[in-house]
C-alpha cells in the first residue's frame, strides 16, 4: 500500500501491540493521558504538549497504562530530518494540536489538508528554521556509492537488516541515509531493500538455483513469500 505524503489522524493507546517501523517520518503530540514510548531502545514519557519525532526506519513500540490520546501525523515531508526532537513550544503546538483534534471530527475540515504544514511551522518556527549562511568552506555531502552498498547488502540479504546498519555503511544517521535514499534514488530505504532482495533473487534463478533456496538466501520466510514480491513487481 502507498503511503500518502502526509495525513494525520486521533489516535488512542492502551497495551503496547510490539515493536515496529515504519517508511515515513511518525510524528506524535501528546493531547492527555501519559504515553511510555521507546525509540531505538531509548525511553522517554509524552504527556499533554510534549511531542516526539520518529525517523523511517526507527524501530519503536508505545504503551499507556491509563490511556493516551495523541495527534499523529505520517509523512514522507524530509523537512521532518531537520526538526527537534520535540516541539519548541510546547504551549503553542498544544494549542494547534487541540484545535486540530476538533477540525479532524468535522465533515468538510481543511485540517487534513492544512494541519501537516501548521505543525511543522508551530514544531520548528520560521526564526529557528531558518538555515545559516552556507560557508565557502563547508563540506559537500559524502558521496554514497550505491553500486557498492547494493554489493554489500546483497551479500547479507540472508540476515535482519535495519536502516541503521544501511546507514552505517556510508556513515550517517539513519534519519540523514533515509532522507540521501529518497533524494538519490527515489525510493525508500525500505523499497531499496526489497529491490535489492529482488535483484538478487532474479539473479539467483537464472543461475539455476531452487526457488525455496532462492527465498532463504534473499531474506523471505517462504518461496511463497517470494513469489507473491516477484509478481508484486511485475504488475508495478
Amino acid at each position: 500500500m502507498t503511503q500518502s505524503p502526509a495525513t494525520l489522524s486521533l489516535r488512542h493507546y492502551g497495551a503496547s501491540h510490539g515493536n515496529h517501523t515504519h517508511e515515513h517520518f511518525q510524528v506524535l503530540l501528546g493531547l492527555g493521558g501519559v504515553l511510555e514510548l521507546e525509540v531505538q531502545g531509548r525511553g522517554q514519557r509524552l504527556a499533554a504538549g510534549q511531542g516526539c519525532v520518529i525517523a523511517p526506519g526507527e524501530r519503536h513500540d508505545f504503551a499507556s497504562r491509563q490511556g493516551s490520546r495523541c495527534l499523529v501525523l505520517d509523512t514522507t515531508q524530509a523537512d521532518w530530518a531537520h526538526c527537534a526532537p520535540g516541539p519548541a513550544s510546547s504551549a503553542t503546538v498544544l494549542t494547534l494540536a487541540r484545535y486540530l483534534e476538533q477540525a479532524l471530527q468535522q465533515p468538510g475540515s481543511l485540517a487534513q489538508h492544512c494541519g501537516p504544514a501548521l505543525l511543522l511551522e508551530a514544531w520548528q518556527p520560521t526564526s529557528q528554521a531558518k538555515a545559516a549562511p552556507v560557508s565557502p568552506y563547508a563540506r559537500t555531502p559524502r558521496p554514497i556509492d550505491w553500486a557498492q552498498l547494493a554489493t554489500w547488502t546483497q551479500q547479507r540479504l540472508h540476515e535482519p537488516l535495519s536502516v541503521a546498519q544501511l546507514a552505517a555503511q556510508v556513515f550517517l544517521s539513519p534519519t540523514q541515509f533515509a532522507m540521501r535514499c529518497r533524494r538519490e534514488t527515489g525510493l525508500s530505504v525500505m523499497q531499496w531493500l526489497r529491490q535489492q532482495r529482488l535483484t538478487r533473487a532474479q539473479t539467483l534463478r537464472a543461475q539455476g538455483m531452487k526457488l525455496a533456496v532462492v527465498a532463504l538466501q534473499c531474506g523471505y520466510q517462504s518461496p511463497s513469500a517470494l513469489t507473491a514480491a516477484m509478481r508484486r513487481q511485475w504488475l508495478a
